[in-house]
């Protein structure tokens, strides 16, 4: 009971506050008395003025930090929206110029072909990955170049959105080749570790380093005249019936994205 006195007594007091208050608007007391109460009742109104003032603001300031968080968002996602956009006009670009390195070559004139993109590779089986597959009208065994005209391998595997493609360096490639400009015939194979060599290639046949070897027609796998790579070392032997050479690949996969995969030739 003693605990409810004080409270009792604010609020008589606040009650006589607003009771005088009333008063002095409705009686048309003198400015004097009035002046004197809102002196003396300035600070309790200030502070109340001041608490309304700090929870309007406080208040305010939630409202703005959440429509600020909104805003954030939204901008975010429209920056996330542009970056995508971005990266899909730099790869139009960099097939528009694929197209272009290989409309330059006259590929259009003497083939068909899907461009596509690689994704990944599996080093050890020397297998790429691209983006297009049998829904594309990717079908088994089709030649797959790069945009400068340079033999990548061919497709082993088919999916409805992706291929594999067995690169000329697997062990399991093995396919017909000629030297450019010489009546020298062998064989490219694949040795693995991105590396290729000219085999059963005659011993009376004259070969040299830096010599071109593209593809023949004999064996009907690839287009004939296609950039396979450069002779590095000629290797004889007075026991083997055959000569072959160390050869360097003329495609190179740190800088190639974009391929070719021949459908008709």
């Amino acid at each position: 009971m003693i605990r409810l006195i004080p409270r009792l007594n604010l609020v008589l007091g606040l009650i006589f506050f607003v009771a005088f208050f009333l008063v002095l608007n409705f009686t048309g007391l003198g400015s004097t008395v009035k002046n004197l109460f809102y002196l003396i009742s300035s600070p309790i109104q200030e502070g109340f003025w001041k608490a309304g003032d700090v929870t309007s603001d406080f208040l305010a300031g939630i409202f703005q930090a959440k429509t600020l968080k909104k805003e954030v968002d939204e901008l975010y996602f429209k920056n996330q929206s542009l970056i995508a956009e971005i990266a899909r006009l730099k790869e139009l670009e960099a097939e528009n110029q694929a197209l272009r390195e290989a409309l330059n070559l006259g590929l259009e004139k003497e083939m068909r072909f899907i461009l596509s993109r690689i994704i990944s590779k599996d080093v050890s089986g020397e297998i790429l990955l691209i983006n297009k597959g049998g829904k594309d009208g990717i079908v088994k065994d089709y030649p797959v170049i790069t945009s400068d005209k340079s033999l990548l391998g061919r497709i082993t595997q088919v999916y409805d959105n992706f291929s594999e493609v067995m690169l000329i360096t697997n062990k399991d490639s093995s396919f017909e080749a000629k030297i450019l400009d010489k009546d020298i015939y062998g064989a490219v194979k694949g040795k693995g570790g991105s590396g290729i060599y000219l085999d059963l290639v005659s011993k009376d046949k004259e070969l040299s380093a830096l010599d071109v070897v593209v593809t023949a027609a004999l064996g009907g796998n690839f287009p004939a005249g296609i950039l396979v790579g450069s002779i590095k070392e000629v290797k004889k032997s007075d026991i083997e019936p055959f000569q072959t050479a160390e050869m360097i690949p003329s495609f190179d996969l740190k800088v190639a994205d974009i391929v070719f995969v021949i459908t008709e030739f």
